[in-house]
């Protein structure tokens, strides 16, 4: 063998653990340090192509020949994290699925094996490469055995890079170590030797062993160490020197790569929820091409043929072709069809048909109440018809919300990430038809047998997918959920969509002003203070200022350096003036550049107003996400944020804004849910609840409670519903620790019942693996059993939220069901413009605002009869401000 790469397999699972943090597959598995190991071994195979390559984990009972040695061998390192310790038994199981060779020896260190094979290839006239971040192995470095360290971005350590990064030579590599020792391997060295000194004596002096016999030629002190520990510095050479007379396989073809099991492999990462590298993998279709039958439509005869026939089915899936992601910028390129698995059709509207030919003989099916139509995000589909007149009637199913109703937790909703895990193969993606960089071609510019390919089997896998969902929704009880709830609610995001919001471009160009003035004010505050002018948005420069110029006490220094990032400020703002200015900068900034200055470049030419995008399948408890603006997200808190509010008004003179807000509604399900009697009291009798809880917590009358009491009451209060504990609350009411704990106890001791529902939301989630809300929405939380502490405790406060905030957003969403189909059969009451988590936002004429709040807060406060009422305070104002 020419060259073999030896892999240092616990060194990159260890690193990758620690680097990647948290990470989590469907059965609750951590994978973190695996996903690493797998990746960093790719890149090892991608840009080597190694022939022979090995994977050397430690043996069992590893330490044993060192701690005979000396007992305090790597005493002090931790042990291992039980949730990494599965993910190196996991690691062997790749490995034999990928055909990489791997080593265990019992009883001996991976780097006493590593360099075992080192030695043996090398004197076979192999150049060898040990791929590890460790530098005990830098000792083996020849001019055929070199180091690369795969997380310094395939640094190759030869012996000369030793000589730069150590100070001696890969030879004199174990007095070195002897001498400096190792903290994580508890090798003691000598007190006092620093790396600096020990590269000086060596390079000086021929060895360690010359200086333990003349410790006289070195000067000061330090003589003594070296007189007075001398059995220690040969005690550290021991134990730092690698064994490289182990006993291991030495035939070439043990360490040759092997042929992967691909679809062994595929099911791995399926299980694993590794898309990413299954992605990368030419994973190979599991349908024999012959089976599929996909058609492109280019003749007049053939598209009316096959309307016909679409037209005696009463379920078709459809995907369209547009040119655009943004549904109402979208032009119809082309539509898909499918009623039945491996056969689809694709009709062109940029094909030898002229488009208005198209339109007209396919809008009849399309408009066909009695037919049902199934897609992939079929909300987008809906925009992209109605761009070309066509009004998509009747909507039978949605693959992406039904996939993201089955497993929430995973946001894999994508139909390209969906045929990978449900069908074990990789379809055409989008990326692969229009390229990559300055060669990226636009949709319009695809040669059309090839869109017609993408187009029928994008459909083709929606179809399939169908049939696939509709059977796990079933055995899963989520069927009800998903056609009375989920589907409706596509129509009423549709509408939502569709008719915006207005937008005062003129009132947005006069806060942009004003804030410009305000922010240059700062600045010339804040470089007055500095004593210089810096570039303010630059953490560098900040973090100079800060802690050199000024001479602020920075916290504790990070990988880069002093952070400067807003909590660190905030803990720092009795320090010095300038950190209250800064803090005030930056809101200010963010408020202009994120919202004053973006907004306007959002507003839809043809209509004037904005038209946001509001998603089903952004969050695991089932609420609702908005982008393209973020709508949801508008500042409330400061003056200036809700001043951006005013911008948002009525299109009409003589319309209004209505907002018909949820009052508490998580902690009236956490009254309904947990039946504490003295919190359905409090609701019952129209308490103001924070005020009530404050009253029970200080132990005082409800008329003594002060302003600052009802304050660390609501604090309690929404903290108990997120499942905080002392640390976060003593953070959020900048109270001692001890204090919260004290605030959270006494909660609990007043509402008995409340701590009783927590403990049987975590433990029924620890029993069946999910959550449930009041309407059957499922989370599974199979992290409740991870073995890693800080996931288990993160699933614990998820299964204690889930319910109130599942059940919170599918209360709303049947209120917007119900009240988008009021509006609809009574257009002239007004339109729904916003959906703000427990808020929706109506532009309603004038003149009728009184029975439009008639309407609306009785359908939201008689949604579901809860064991305390439900209670929507309304607001009106001639903008979003005023409500």
């Amino acid at each position: 063998m020419e060259k073999i790469y030896i892999i240092d397999a616990v060194n990159f699972i260890f690193r990758s653990y620690f680097a990647i943090g948290p990470m989590t597959n469907p059965q609750g598995e951590s994978t973190g340090g695996l996903f690493g190991f797998i990746r960093s071994l790719n890149k090892i195979i991608k840009d080597f192509s190694p022939t022979h390559l090995v994977a050397v984990f430690d043996g069992p009972d590893n330490k044993l020949a060192r701690t005979k040695i000396y007992s305090g061998y790597k005493e002090h390192r931790q042990k291992m994290p039980a949730d990494l310790l599965t993910q190196l038994h996991r690691a062997l199981e790749y490995c034999a699925l990928a055909g990489i060779p791997l080593l265990i020896l019992p009883g001996v260190k991976a780097d006493d094996t590593m360099g075992s094979i080192a030695k043996w290839a090398g004197k076979s006239g192999s150049d060898v490469f040990l791929c590890s971040s460790d530098k005990d192995l830098c000792q083996l470095i020849t001019d055929h055995i070199l180091v690369i360290n795969t997380h310094k971005d395939n640094l190759l350590i030869d012996r000369a890079k030793v000589k730069e990064l150590f100070g001696v030579t890969p030879e004199k590599m174990v007095d070195y170590l002897a001498i400096v020792g190792d903290v994580s391997d508890n090798i003691p060295g000598l007190e006092g030797f620093g790396s600096k000194t020990a590269a000086d004596l060596l390079s000086q002096f021929d060895s360690l062993d010359y200086l333990l016999e003349h410790p006289e030629v070195i000067k000061g002190k330090k003589k003594e160490v070296f007189i007075r520990d001398q059995e220690i510095a040969l005690l550290s050479k021991r134990l730092a020197t690698i064994d490289t007379e182990v006993v291991i396989p030495q035939s070439q073809d043990f360490f040759k790569l092997k042929e992967p099991q691909e679809r062994e492999l595929q099911k791995f990462f399926q299980e694993m929820h590794f898309l990413s590298l299954l992605k990368e993998r030419e994973i190979p279709s599991n349908i024999n091409q012959e089976k599929r039958k996909y058609t492109l439509v280019e003749d007049l005869q053939a598209l009316k043929e096959l309307v016909i026939r679409l037209s005696h089915k009463k379920e078709i899936g459809i995907h369209t072709v547009a040119t655009d992601t943004h549904s109402l910028f979208a032009t119809l390129l082309g539509i898909s069809f499918s009623v039945e698995p491996h056969q689809a059709w694709y009709v062109p509207c940029n094909g030898k048909i002229e488009k208005t030919q198209v339109i007209s003989i396919i809008q009849p099916l399309l408009e066909n109440e009695e037919i049902g139509f199934c897609g992939h995000n079929i909300k987008y589909d809906k925009h992209v018809l109605l761009n070309e007149g066509i009004v998509l009637k009747k909507i039978l199913f949605d693959t992406m919300i039904a996939s993201h109703l089955l497993a929430p937790q995973k946001m894999h909703d994508f139909l390209d990430e969906l045929v990978l895990l449900k069908m074990g193969t990789a379809k055409t993606s989008l990326e692969s038809l229009l390229g990559k960089g300055k060669n990226q071609i636009i949709l319009n510019e695809v040669p059309l047998n090839q869109l017609y390919q993408y187009g029928c089997e994008n459909v083709d896998y929606i179809w399939q997918l169908m049939a696939l969902f509709k059977q796990e929704m079933e055995n899963e009880e989520l069927s009800d959920l998903f056609y009375h709830i989920e589907l409706p609610l596509i129509s009423v995001l549709f509408h939502l969509e569709r008719s915006g919001i207005y937008l005062d471009r003129e009132a947005l160009k006069n806060m942009s002003y004003d804030l410009m003035q305000k922010i240059h004010s700062l600045e010339l505050e804040i470089f007055k203070l500095a004593g210089q002018h810096f570039n303010l948005n630059s953490p560098k420069q900040l973090s100079t200022i800060l802690f050199d110029t000024l001479g602020i006490s920075p916290p504790k220094k990070t990988n880069t350096g002093f952070s400067t990032s807003a909590p660190v400020l905030e803990s720092l703002i009795e320090a010095h003036p300038i950190i209250k200015l800064l803090l005030t900068y930056r809101s200010l900034e963010k408020l202009r550049s994120t919202y004053v200055d973006t907004l306007p470049l959002q507003i839809v030419p043809s209509t004037g107003r904005v038209h946001a995008t509001f998603n089903q399948t952004a969050t695991a408890t089932g609420r609702l996400s908005c982008q393209n603006p973020n709508l949801q997200n508008i500042p409330i808190r400061s003056e200036e944020g809700r001043k951006i509010r005013t911008a948002f008004k009525p299109e009409k003179p003589d319309w209004s804004y209505l907002s018909a807000d949820y009052s508490q509604m998580e902690l009236r399900l956490l009254a309904h849910f947990s039946e504490d009697p003295t919190l359905i009291k409090a609701f019952e009798k129209g308490e103001d609840i924070h005020a009530f809880t404050a009253s029970l917590i200080f132990n005082i009358p409800l008329d003594e409670v002060t302003p600052h009491m009802r304050h660390q009451a609501k604090a309690v209060n929404f903290g108990i519903v997120y499942g905080q504990q002392a640390f976060g609350l003593s953070q959020g009411l900048d109270i001692s620790f001890n204090e919260a704990a004290t605030f959270i106890d006494t909660y609990f001791q007043r509402y008995k019942k409340v701590k009783e529902f927590f403990e049987f939301c975590k433990e029924s989630v620890k029993k069946r693996g999910y959550s449930l809300t009041l309407f059957g929405r499922k989370r599974p939380i199979p992290d409740i059993n991870n073995k890693n502490p800080v996931i288990r405790a993160q699933a614990e406060r998820l299964a204690m939220n889930t319910p109130l905030q599942g059940s919170a957003a599918d209360l709303i969403k049947i209120a917007m069901i119900k009240i988008d189909d009021l509006l609809e059969k009574n257009k002239e009451l007004g339109i729904m413009n916003l959906q703000i988590h427990d808020e929706l936002l109506f532009e309603v004429p004038d003149d009728k605002k009184e029975p439009l709040t008639h309407h609306v807060k009785n359908i939201m406060e008689g949604v579901f009869a809860l064991k305390v009422p439900l209670v929507v305070d309304i607001s009106i104002g001639k903008n979003w401000g005023e409500c």
